[in-house]
């Protein structure tokens, strides 16, 4: 019979809540839970206010992770209510792409509710997700694994030592001529360092790319991990940011996360309008300079062409490189057949498969050999 002291009922959502954040890399000591148990125990907590004042307090999360901290306790406290939203559901990182009221629009009724996701549809359709709890493939494996190394990279400012380069170490060189009474054998040489690149990732999540969806998202989970400067947004009929919920580590959790701040899930397609509206908001279109952008997306676009080939045109002048990633181009002979992907063909640097996680991996991983500016 085991004589370990057992920990009270009441107890053991905190204790917990303390395992999640050591899960997402928190690091939290054994005295600070003991800490948060005692806070709890003194204020007699009436709601939820009381115990997240006591767990800043004890717990102590440092300044920058604030905000994924109060993500963690709503997900574990609140469950799926600490992400609902106020009145119409919008926050600064969703943009709705579709008006309400246009005459030109018709409801989606129930006979067109696009159940077989082969078709791309105008009208916006708000639904709620949930995502499998599959392991992890092959491919988002090789992905976690090579990302660090082979991810795109660009030249820093900052310099370092280097046996080749094209700038000379004169403080080495002149420290070194110390030795040899001031006489000079051998010039220091420096490089520029090499800084990861920006990544941004723009997902498709319409009717049209429905069975693609789960997978998509897993691997850019996947990605968020692996590799810093990593942007990933989802679109149909609106547009929305999801970095900071696929930040959190436990990929379950950052799924459950992102499913809950999009609500166009299998909707309508208005992929020009969505890059538009992009590259319309500041602080959105500056995560693209200079950025290696992947567009994972069939490029069935029921909106205006020219507004796709406009907003492909501005965001490849302002990227490093553009990749269009279509489930249509699995064929190695594969020719643009859609008006939607003629029109941006002469914008891309990449026009390839995009069908599988296995073939987004290899085109993501193989970006990093270009050369480097």
């Amino acid at each position: 019979m085991s004589t370990e002291p057992q920990l009270p009922q009441a107890a053991r959502v905190f204790v917990s809540f303390v395992g999640l954040l050591r899960a997402n890399s928190f690091a939290i000591a054994p005295e600070q839970t003991t800490a948060f148990l005692t806070a709890i125990e003194l204020l007699g907590p009436h709601d939820l206010g009381d115990i997240r004042q006591a767990a800043l307090a004890t717990l102590a999360p440092p300044p920058e992770r604030r905000a994924t901290f109060n993500r963690l306790f709503d997900l574990h406290f609140r469950g799926g209510e600490a992400l609902e939203r106020d009145d119409d559901g919008e926050d600064d990182e969703t943009v709705r792409l579709q008006e309400e009221g246009r005459g030109d629009e018709e409801p989606l009724l129930s006979d067109e509710a696009n159940d077989s996701g082969l078709t791309a549809t105008r009208t916006e359709a708000l639904v709620e997700r949930r995502f499998a709890q599959l392991s992890a493939t092959d491919a988002l494996r090789r992905l976690a694994r090579e990302a660090p190394q082979r991810l795109p990279r660009r030249r820093g400012h900052r310099r370092m030592r280097a046996r080749r380069g094209p700038f000379a170490d004169l403080r080495r060189t002149l420290r070194d001529s110390v030795r040899s009474d001031g006489e000079i054998i051998r010039l220091g040489h420096m490089k520029r360092r090499q800084r990861p690149r920006k990544f941004l990732l723009l997902i498709d999540v319409s009717g049209s790319m429905k069975s693609r969806t789960e997978d998509n998202m897993k691997l850019a989970h996947a990605l968020v991990q692996a590799a810093p400067n990593v942007e990933v947004f989802t679109f149909g009929t609106r547009l929305t940011r999801v970095t900071r919920a696929l930040r959190l580590k436990r990929r379950e959790q950052a799924l459950s996360a992102a499913a809950h701040l999009v609500s166009d899930w299998d909707g309508g397609t208005r992929i020009g309008d969505a890059l538009q509206a992009f590259l319309a908001v500041p602080r959105f279109g500056g995560y693209a300079r200079g950025a290696a952008v992947v567009v994972v997306s069939d490029g069935l676009e029921r909106g205006e062409p020219d507004a796709l080939r406009d907003a492909v045109a501005k965001l490849s002048r302002r990227a490093w490189r553009v990749s269009w990633l279509t489930p249509l181009a699995t064929d190695p002979n594969f020719r643009p057949q859609t008006e939607a992907l003629v029109a941006i063909e002469r914008f891309v640097d990449d026009l390839v498969d995009g069908g599988s996680s296995a073939s987004i991996v290899s085109h993501v991983l193989a970006l990093g050999r270009r050369r480097v500016a």
